[in-house]
């Protein structure tokens, strides 16, 4: 038996938070799809692997090494699963459900591939991981051959559903971690793993649902924890922060200020005070003191997001900033709602425009220069070594690619960009 994660020609959409990781590696609720597919993938004894972007399969073979085995011929049947379905419990059950039925067709999510199951030999998908040769047959076999199916498999089209959804589905995620991990309560409904620590005089609240902290997670005192909340592995939250109401840090963050409703991926800093609400960080962010980010209107309506031209109506009333890994904020910088920060810029003063990838972005001063790749790869190296973090050939060149594949950014911001 096989689970194929496969990446869909609408991954692009979902920049700039997949710019730089497989769209499988989103944190929503606190569990990426990757790890959905992992505990699936033991459940019912399958090989997994994925197929991906070009530019991410170096890191795809070293970063994720369950998704290495090679499958066999005739190895049936096959699930697949797009890259960009929601990590949530109830979408895991799904598609083991899915997979009990026994019975051939693909499940549509609006116009994309959602899942599909195949038990036919002559339907089997290319051993080879080339993602156009795999499009090519999702349109040629699956769509042509298959018959629509029901289920219920939600797709991440935008970047702010994963705001949307870490709300809906972050209750059931976090029951399903207290159910398979080994957590101690040591306070009502605070579950810390081994090496977690609650700092004194913290004031919690788990009337609306549980916080975990997971291992070697520490919280400094004098905290408010408002759960639900998921404190990742080795994360610090400082002194006199307030987490709350669905918030979901990854590993090794450092988080300070008041923080709701929001994601934050691993390794980035978010360390003094200021107001970061509905919104997404990706991994290596800085963010400088006092930066906020704005999540409400000042007229109370639905946020409309614009995504390279295109104008979205959210139906949600609080959406924050959406922000691409490495990108940095200065001292005392203002982000306004819904507004998107692409992958490796700098942000000073008021942001009150999408920001492209690699820019220093100062338009309150009248100044927005573009910021090559290797300026990045200094940066990343030294951010790296802070954290005691190898950088591999791998990781310098993922910026050169990323470089490029948002040069369009750039070209379409409307800004008078400076080398």
């Amino acid at each position: 038996m096989q689970l194929v994660l496969f990446e869909d020609e609408f991954v692009p959409k979902l920049y700039p938070i997949t710019v730089g990781r497989p769209a499988f590696a989103t944190t929503v609720g606190s569990y990426r799809l990757i790890d959905w597919m992992s505990f699936l993938a033991q459940d019912v004894g399958a090989k997994i692997r994925a197929v991906v972007r070009p530019h991410l399969t170096t890191i795809l073979h070293i970063d994720y090494p369950q998704l290495a085995a090679v499958p066999s011929p005739g190895d049936l049947p096959v699930l697949l699963v797009n890259a960009r379905m929601v990590p949530s419990r109830t979408v895991c059950e799904n598609l083991l459900a899915l997979l009990k039925t026994g019975q051939s067709g693909l499940v549509r999510s609006g116009d994309a591939l959602a899942a599909a199951l195949i038990t036919d030999p002559a339907l089997l998908p290319p051993t080879s991981n080339d993602l156009k040769k795999f499009l090519d047959y999702l349109h040629s076999s699956v769509w042509a051959k298959l018959p629509t199916i029901s289920g219920n498999f939600p797709l991440l089209d935008y970047p702010h559903d994963t705001v949307r959804h870490n709300l809906s589905i972050i209750d059931e995620n976090l029951a399903h971690r207290l159910a398979r991990g080994n957590f101690q309560e040591i306070a009502t409904g605070v579950f810390a793993a081994e090496g977690a620590t609650l700092g004194a005089y913290c004031v919690t609240d788990t009337s609306k649902g549980p916080v975990l902290l997971d291992q070697g997670a520490t919280v400094g005192p004098y905290t408010l924890l408002r759960g639900p909340a998921y404190i990742g592995p080795k994360s610090r939250v400082l002194e006199h922060s307030a987490i709350k109401d669905a918030v979901s840090l990854g590993h090794t963050t450092k988080i300070g200020g008041e923080v709701e409703a929001s994601i934050v991926e691993p390794y980035t800093n978010k360390q003094h005070h200021g107001f970061l609400g509905h919104s997404y960080l990706g991994s290596w962010i800085n963010l400088g003191a006092g930066t906020c980010n704005s999540d409400l209107k000042n007229t109370y309506g639905m946020v409309k997001m614009e995504y390279r031209g295109e104008h979205v109506q959210t139906g949600m009333q609080f959406v924050g900033c959406m922000m691409g890994d490495y990108s940095k904020s200065a001292i005392n910088t203002g982000i306004f709602t819904g507004k998107t920060v692409g992958a490796c810029s700098m942000v000073y003063g008021f942001v009150t425009t999408n920001v492209p990838s690699f820019v220093n972005y100062a338009r309150l001063f009248g100044q927005v220069t573009e910021l090559p790749p290797d300026v990045m790869i200094a940066t990343q190296q030294r951010m790296f070594q802070r954290r005691s973090v190898s950088q591999r050939p791998c990781d310098s060149q993922l910026i050169h690619d990323m470089y490029e594949l948002t040069r369009h950014e750039r070209q379409l911001a409307g800004e008078p960009l400076s080398l």
